[in-house]
């Protein structure tokens, strides 16, 4: 689990301020957990971190980021109404640090920052599933966007990093589905779970542990002062 759930969120929402597409974000969170699963959170700052996470995901899914914006929209986040930051030595201390700290995360994840995320599974599972339900069902529940932001939730945490790709965007699908009560036409009588279509290697306890992780994720958010 992410050692600060908070930070994560604001570091998500840092990213779609910074217009970054869902991939790249993503990315962004996987270095963070990724990094601080080898080291200990006290031992670095974990919004320069971030920021670097942000700036190293930019690259690494080709959507480039300027370290002065990623350095002015976090300040506007953090200090809500405050104003660019002037080009004065503190702006220059913060850039190079968030240089001197992509470093550090590259040298401490041994330059291993690719990360297979579940949104193609999952827009490919949805596609499949709308084929299956009919359309009354399809259209008068929100199953795709609550998906999608289950999915999005889940970066909170760092399932991301402790499940295949597929078992997450399964999981979630699974779990939209509880949320409104909707059944898979022809359970019942078919030969293996609808899930298990999607993916041979998944079993019920695995998605009963993801839903588990991710139900904890949102008590978590309860729980912060």
């Amino acid at each position: 689990m992410c050692p600060d759930w908070e930070l994560n969120c604001d570091c998500l929402v840092i990213g779609v301020k910074l217009g970054m597409q869902s991939i790249p974000v993503a990315t962004a969170c996987a270095i963070y957990h990724k990094f601080f699963c080898e080291i200990n959170v006290d031992a670095y700052d974990p919004y320069l971190v971030a920021m670097s996470a942000l700036y190293l995901a930019g690259k690494v899914e080709e959507q480039p980021l300027r370290t002065r914006d990623i350095i002015n929209v976090s300040n506007r986040y953090f200090h809500p109404g405050s104003e660019p930051l002037e080009l004065d030595s503190r702006f220059w201390v913060i850039r190079d640090s968030i240089v001197q700290c992509e470093l550090l995360v590259l040298r401490v994840l041994r330059f291993q920052v690719s990360f297979q995320h579940p949104h193609k599974y999952l827009l490919h599972y949805l596609i499949s599933l709308k084929n299956w339900l009919n359309r009354y069902s399809w259209q008068r529940t929100p199953i795709s966007v609550t998906a999608w932001a289950l999915l999005r939730d889940s970066y909170h945490g760092g399932l991301c990093l402790r499940f295949q790709a597929q078992h997450i965007a399964v999981a979630v699908l699974h779990l939209a589905l509880q949320v409104y009560g909707v059944e898979v036409p022809a359970e019942a009588e078919a030969e293996k779970p609808w899930w298990q279509v999607f993916s041979d290697d998944l079993t019920k306890p695995i998605i009963d542990n993801i839903v588990s992780d991710l139900i904890q994720i949102y008590t978590m958010d309860t729980e912060i002062p």
